[in-house]
């Protein structure tokens, strides 16, 4: 009399097994994805940000120029400060700040004390398993304002004498015949990124 054959479930862990791993895979991969997209997209945002701060810095400093050039004529330092000046164009530093981290800018200046900046990665995602991200670059946008430091002169200014200048709360009693002392252009403007 032979016996009846019994199965066993030994081999069905296999499949199970495969396919748990292959998931594993999956994810990881989609993971790594996700990940070269954050990378890319912080990319853009510091070149964003490094090119709108160039910009401000580059129409900050020529701001303080101007103020030095039109230092004895305090009629002069409010539309300095304000930035209502015929200047050079400062977008140029923002396109050499871009290109130093590999992405490309469009600079604007809606108003004199303010630049905006849109980055795009020159760089794309790269090759994944999301279906276009190896077209797909990054973009972000930044805003870079300068703010006056400086209060209207104050006192009154003798006949060979110039007005107080308060910056930051610093005072600075200028001599019109000793003008080696001057405010530095970081004195009299603050540079920084707004939202």
């Amino acid at each position: 009399m032979t016996r009846p054959r019994t199965y066993s479930d030994a081999g069905q862990a296999f499949p199970i097994y495969i396919t748990v791993v292959a998931g594993l895979l999956f994810l990881a991969l989609a993971y790594l994805a996700v990940g070269q997209a954050a990378v890319n997209r912080g990319g853009a945002q510091t070149a964003a940000d490094a090119a709108a701060l160039a910009a401000a810095q580059n129409r900050r400093d020529q701001l303080a120029g101007k103020w030095v050039e039109d230092v004895l004529d305090p009629t002069k330092w409010q539309a300095d400060f304000e930035g209502r000046v015929p200047l050079e164009p400062s977008c140029w530093r923002a396109d050499q700040l871009a290109l130093q981290n590999e992405a490309t800018a469009h600079c604007d200046s809606p108003e004199p004390l303010v630049f905006t900046v849109d980055a795009t990665t020159k760089k794309s995602v790269g090759d994944s398993i999301v279906p276009g991200s190896e077209n797909y670059k990054s973009t972000a946008h930044a805003r870079a304002v300068i703010q006056p430091l400086c209060g209207p002169p104050g006192g009154d200014a003798g006949k060979d004498a110039l007005p107080l200048l308060t910056c930051n709360g610093r005072e600075w009693h200028l001599n019109p015949d000793d003008l080696t002392d001057l405010p530095k252009p970081e004195d009299l403007f603050d540079v920084h990124l707004a939202d």
